[in-house]
């Protein structure tokens, strides 16, 4: 059954906090028993499911979406192509399935392929990172050739992104004070502005996307991946989810057991901390991912000098009063803090992270605005990411955090996180004044499902390796890899991770429990 929301009305709901209350009674911890003979008889426990082996890669697929060429348009969006690679794209047709039209109206996805082998392999990303055409473009272009020769790669726009009916409602003036806000304003009169702009959004969006609003969010982009599975005509659904996608992987686990195939999680959210306990996972992660690129900034004696977390707090301090110039906008303290974010999660962009920085403290904000960019303006044909983001994390999380405590936690956020702490508090006060869902999302249960390999990254800006940890943990078939480096997502950046990775997509060798790849 589709999880069900409060009717929103023709206006938001207002600021309110989910307090769980009450209890109830679960089943009886007894064992059940049996009577014969008027003899007590202890009845067998059952046993619970075994994990499934690997599944097979099962054959070409009987697909029956119209797929046509797009290679051009990949080309300016990814940059270079290996020789020979193409790319075809088309449209997906789900059941949009809002909270007012239960299992009713349609979605439209948009979808990218390229690959040789004919085997499918969806690849899907985070929800506030680049459209998932995009990531797995990127992606199938440094995948290994086995992957490649074996698997067509296939990444789709989740709901409201990219090309997917975006939800591109957010005006623009919110969208800039909303995202450049002060990273270390703790008052509360400030903060209330932040969150009357936030309001402002929010409002917007309910008028311009109505019943469509509700329907943007991770239990409804599963069945998306369900009715994909189906159109391309295969048993099983092969798939790589990376940081917070790993979480829709799961919740479609638990949705569709019999329909997972091959998957891997590069990365995921603590499945056993709320919406707030992971944005102070963030904040933490983000700290210690900087702390790293500082010592690396150092040691190549780069522009930022001996010291660069004094170098940067510094140029964020200028910058909460006298914004930096950039192309056709300003940069303030809020884009520059959200700007560092964005360059650490890729370490190949670490030197180009730390020329912009540089350049901020000079007094020009060109270079770092173009860390924001996809953030805040349109990309060709694809719209901000921060519409999706906001639609899609409040439609997921039950908690709703009241004003009066958005300078409290403000305030001890950016005590303990001087860099990233604001911004984190600021995420949990956005979903405010959003309709609750009734339920949360699945944890992750399922003991009927084949290996799923889930790998952690020391220093990942996005997801903290030990909420990764704990992802692993809780799913009953995850088999944890470690990789020690930085930067958001091993595959690809690990020779080591991405060998183990192929050999199971490929050959089906699962990886060893536990493994470590060095740095």
């Amino acid at each position: 059954m589709p999880r069900t929301i409060n009717r929103a009305g023709v206006a938001l709901l207002p600021l309110l906090l989910l307090v769980a209350t009450g209890c109830s009674v679960g089943p009886s911890q007894r064992p059940a028993v049996a009577y014969h003979d008027s003899e007590q008889q202890v009845a067998p426990a059952p046993q619970p499911p075994k994990p499934q082996p690997v599944p097979p890669l099962g054959t070409a697929p009987n697909d029956s979406l119209n797929w046509q060429d797009c290679t051009e348009q990949t080309r300016s969006e990814v940059g270079s192509l290996p020789p020979g690679m193409t790319f075809s794209c088309s449209r997906l047709l789900s059941t949009l399935d809002a909270p007012e039209a239960p299992e009713r109206g349609t979605a439209r996805n948009s979808l990218i392929r390229t690959g040789s082998g004919r085997v499918p392999l969806v690849v899907v990303g985070d929800v506030d990172g680049e459209p998932g055409t995009t990531f797995a473009a990127r992606l199938a272009t440094q995948l290994p050739q086995e992957v490649r020769n074996t698997y067509d790669i296939i990444g789709m726009d989740r709901r409201g992104t990219g090309e997917s009916e975006a939800a591109n409602c957010v005006p623009q003036q919110q969208r800039e004070q909303v995202l450049g806000f002060d990273p270390r304003a703790t008052e509360r009169a400030d903060l209330d502005r932040l969150l009357e702009s936030v309001l402002a959004a929010s409002q917007e969006c309910l008028l311009k996307l109505d019943e469509r609003l509700q329907a943007y969010d991770t239990w409804r982009t599963a069945s998306d991946l369900e009715e994909l599975r189906l159109e391309l005509g295969v048993p099983k659904l092969h798939a790589i989810g990376r940081g917070e996608a790993g979480r829709l992987l799961t919740t479609y686990a638990e949705r569709y057991p019999g329909g997972v195939g091959r998957f891997v999680i590069d990365g995921a959210p603590d499945p056993t901390r709320d919406s707030m306990g992971q944005a102070e996972h963030q904040a933490q992660t983000a700290e210690q991912t900087f702390d790293v690129f500082a010592a690396d900034c150092v040691s190549r004696r780069c522009p930022l000098g001996p010291n660069p977390r004094q170098t940067v707090s510094d140029l964020v301090e200028r910058t909460r009063q006298t914004a930096l110039p950039g192309p056709g906008r300003q940069v303030p303290a809020g884009l520059v803090t959200r700007g560092i974010l964005q360059g650490l999660a890729d370490r190949n962009s670490w030197p180009a992270l730390a020329e912009a920085l540089t350049a901020g403290n000079r007094g020009d904000g060109t270079e770092l605005a173009e860390f924001t960019a996809p953030l805040v303006t349109p990309q060709g044909v694809n719209p901000p990411w921060f519409d999706g983001d906001l639609i899609t994390g409040c439609n997921d999380t039950t908690l709703r955090v009241p004003p009066q405590r958005s300078s409290e936690i403000a305030q001890d956020w950016t005590s303990r996180f001087p860099l990233f702490g604001g911004i984190a508090a600021q995420h949990v006060v956005w979903c405010g004044s959003w309709p609750v869902p009734q339920q949360p999302l699945p944890a992750p249960r399922r003991t009927d499902l084949p290996p799923i390999p889930v790998i952690t990254t020391a220093h990942d800006p996005k997801t903290l390796a030990l909420g990764t940890d704990h992802m692993a943990d809780e799913l009953p078939t995850g088999v944890l890899m470690r990789w020690q480096g930085a930067g958001h997502g091993a595959i690809t950046r690990s020779t080591c991770i991405t060998d183990a990775v192929s050999r199971y997509l490929v050959r089906g060798v699962v990886p060893t429990e536990g493994m470590a790849c060095p740095e």
